[in-house]
C-alpha cells in the first residue's frame, strides 16, 4: 500500500462531492468512484498509475456542497437521507474522527446508518469500506481518516432503506438463494423507483427468508464469504443485464466483509443480513431472468499467473467498476480456486467501455 499516493489524491478528491451528474429535478446522478479507486490501485500494486487516473477523472466531478446548518450529536436522525446536507454530514464526521478514534466512530454510526444500506446504490458502504481496508492496511493519516468520514457522510446523506428487508431464516445457501429471488416486472426507472416496486413483486419477503441465517457471529463471516463468491460467480452469467449496476451484488457484500474485524461480533449477524437484502434488491431489480450458456462466455487468462494477469488488465482497462470488481474476483478466487471468478473478471471487461 502506497500512502504518500493515497495521501495526495484523498485531499485533490476530497475537494469534490460524493456524486455528480446530478439535475434540478432531484435525481442523485453518479457516484465519485476516485477514492475506492485509487485505495484499489494502489493496494495492488499500480499506485503509479493512481494520479493520472485521477487526472482523468476529477474533470468528471462536482465540487463538495458547502457545509450550513450543523449535524448535531443529538437530533441527527432528521439529517438522515437529506442529500442537500451531505456537505453537513461531511463536516460533523470530519470532526468525530479528528476528536476520536476513528474505529470508535464508526463502531457508534456503523448500526445507525446500517437500515439505510441501500445509500447510493451501497455506494454508501462501499467507499466506507474502501477507507476501512486503506486504514487497516496502514493508511493511517489525516486524509485517510478523512475519507472514512466523507464515506459516512455519502452514507447518512443518501441513507435508504431496502423496502420488506426479510432477515435469512431458511435453509438454502447463497448461490440457490440468489437464484431464487424473483425480479421485477418491468425493470426500468432510477433505482429509487425500481426498489419502491419491489413489495408488490410476489414472493420478495419470502425469497430473502429462504438464505441460511447465521447462528453464531463466526458464521456469519463465513455466510458473508459465501454470498460474495456466489455474487461473483452469478455476474459471470448475469451480469450482462446491468453491467455497472449488478457489480455491487458482489462488491457491497464484500465491503462490509472487510469492515467486520472492526466491529463488535454482535454486530456481525445483522451486518450480514442487511447486505444480503441490499444484493438481493439489486438482483430482483436489475438482473436479467435468464443467464448466458457458459460455453459462449470467456475464460480466465491462461498464463502462469492468472491473477497478476486480470488485475493488469483492469488497471489498463480503467473503468472504475471493472476495477473494483476484478479486486473483489480475485479474492474469490484465491478463496475458492474456482477459475470462474477470474472469468467473470476478463467478462466485465467486455461488458464496459474501457477509459
Amino acid at each position: 500500500m502506497n500512502i504518500d499516493v493515497l495521501d495526495e489524491v484523498y485531499e485533490r478528491l476530497h475537494s469534490a462531492g460524493p456524486e455528480f451528474g446530478g439535475d434540478e429535478e432531484g435525481n442523485h446522478g453518479l457516484t465519485n468512484h476516485g477514492p475506492m479507486t485509487a485505495e484499489v490501485l494502489a493496494r495492488r500494486g499500480y499506485a503509479d498509475l493512481v494520479p493520472s487516473w485521477v487526472d482523468r477523472y476529477m474533470p468528471r466531478l462536482t465540487e463538495m456542497p458547502r457545509a450550513g446548518e450543523p449535524i448535531r450529536d443529538t437530533g441527527w436522525q432528521e439529517a438522515l437521507g437529506r442529500g442537500e446536507r451531505v456537505g453537513d454530514w461531511a463536516a460533523y464526521f470530519g470532526r468525530l474522527v479528528a476528536e476520536r478514534p476513528w474505529a470508535d466512530v464508526l463502531t457508534e454510526w456503523w448500526p445507525r446508518l446500517l437500515p439505510g444500506i441501500g445509500a447510493g446504490a451501497t455506494h454508501g458502504v462501499i467507499r466506507v469500506g474502501h477507507a476501512v481496508r486503506a486504514l487497516t492496511n496502514g493508511a493511517v493519516s489525516d486524509s485517510t481518516r478523512a475519507e472514512l468520514a466523507h464515506g459516512l457522510a455519502f452514507w447518512a446523506a443518501r441513507s435508504l432503506p431496502i423496502p420488506g428487508a426479510t432477515a435469512p431464516a431458511g435453509d438454502l445457501n447463497a448461490a440457490l438463494a440468489l437464484a431464487g429471488l424473483p425480479h421485477l416486472q418491468e425493470q426500468s426507472g432510477l433505482l429509487a423507483g425500481r426498489l419502491g416496486r419491489l413489495t408488490g413483486v410476489p414472493g420478495w419477503s419470502d425469497a430473502q427468508a429462504a438464505l441460511r441465517p447465521a447462528v453464531s457471529d463466526e458464521q456469519a463471516v463465513t455466510l458473508l464469504r459465501q454470498l460474495v463468491d456466489a455474487a461473483t460467480l452469478r455476474y459471470l452469467t448475469h451480469g450482462h443485464g446491468s453491467p455497472v449496476l449488478l457489480v455491487h451484488t458482489a462488491t457491497a457484500p464484500n465491503a462490509v466483509l472487510h469492515v467486520l474485524p472492526t466491529l463488535p461480533r454482535q454486530m456481525w449477524a445483522p451486518s450480514f443480513a442487511a447486505v444480503w437484502s441490499a444484493s438481493a434488491a439489486l438482483v430482483s431489480t436489475y438482473e436479467p431472468r435468464h443467464g448466458i450458456p457458459r460455453g459462449e462466455l470467456p475464460e480466465p487468462p491462461n498464463c502462469d499467473d492468472p491473477i497478476a494477469e486480470v488485475v493488469r488488465r483492469s488497471a489498463e482497462h480503467g473503468d472504475e467498476h471493472v476495477i473494483k470488481f476484478t479486486d473483489t474476483a480475485v479474492e474469490v478466487f484465491e478463496r475458492t480456486g474456482n477459475p470462474d471468478a477470474l472469468a467473470a473478471a476478463t467478462h466485465i471487461a467486455t461488458l464496459v467501455e474501457p477509459t
